[in-house]
């Protein structure tokens, strides 16, 4: 693995894992020294991080982005398309049982399971639903919509009865999936993401005192 992977994969599992917050500041110099890494592959890896909106120019310094709540809006817009396509190729299949797969992933979480593994897996549901309907650009959309995600959704497993509420509703989506039926299934998803978004639009806006306490910049635009 070269210096510019090596830094890039590290400093994007410390950003999507909120180790480095929204809002803060990063110096070529600090991930130079944290990865051990010369200038030349740090910056490039920053310009890759910078494409994923993951961080920002901040003068002639980087910080990395901070959640805004109007992409959110729009990453849910572009999901529903996107997964609703997606959902409908998959309830067309002559063989969905792959969906049994995802299913016991979902069992998989018991109280005792990591909030880190909740979140994983809330996030590979999406992902692998995705990837069943054998179209790998709508795979790939969703999967690259759900990584813009992360950070926020690490901020929203902290709700108990949220984690509930969606897990519900993924194993509702399941269901009809199982079942072949298309608009019962593309109802479902699109009733998830749509509340989803809202749930988590309006925790975080009011939330955001809070979170600008620990450090964590929110941006309504």
């Amino acid at each position: 693995m070269s210096q510019m992977q090596n830094v890039e994969i590290g400093l994007r599992e410390m950003i999507l894992g909120l180790e480095v917050g929204p809002g803060e500041r990063l110096t070529e110099r600090w991930i130079e020294s944290r990865f051990g890494a010369s200038r030349t592959p740090v910056r490039a890896a920053l310009l890759r991080l910078e494409t994923e909106g993951l961080v920002c120019r901040d003068g002639r310094g980087w910080t990395v982005s901070p959640i805004n709540l109007a992409e959110l809006e729009q990453i849910a817009v572009y999901r529903e398309t996107v997964e609703v396509a997606a959902v409908k190729l998959t309830c067309a299949l002559e063989d969905r049982s792959a969906v049994d797969v995802i299913e016991a992933m979902l069992d998989s979480c018991d109280a005792g399971t990591p909030r880190e593994e909740w979140h994983r897996v809330g996030m590979d549901f999406h992902i692998e639903l995705a990837r069943l309907s054998g179209n790998e650009f709508l795979f790939r959309a969703v999967r690259d919509a759900m990584t813009r995600l992360s950070r926020a959704r690490w901020l929203e497993v902290r709700d108990e009865a949220a984690l509930g509420r969606a897990w519900a509703e993924h194993h509702a989506i399941l269901a009809a999936v199982r079942a072949g039926e298309a608009d019962e299934a593309a109802r479902r998803l699109s009733a998830h993401i749509v509340g989803s978004r809202d749930r988590l639009v309006t925790s975080l806006h009011n939330d955001r005192r809070g979170l600008r306490a620990r450090g964590f910049a929110v941006v309504a635009a």
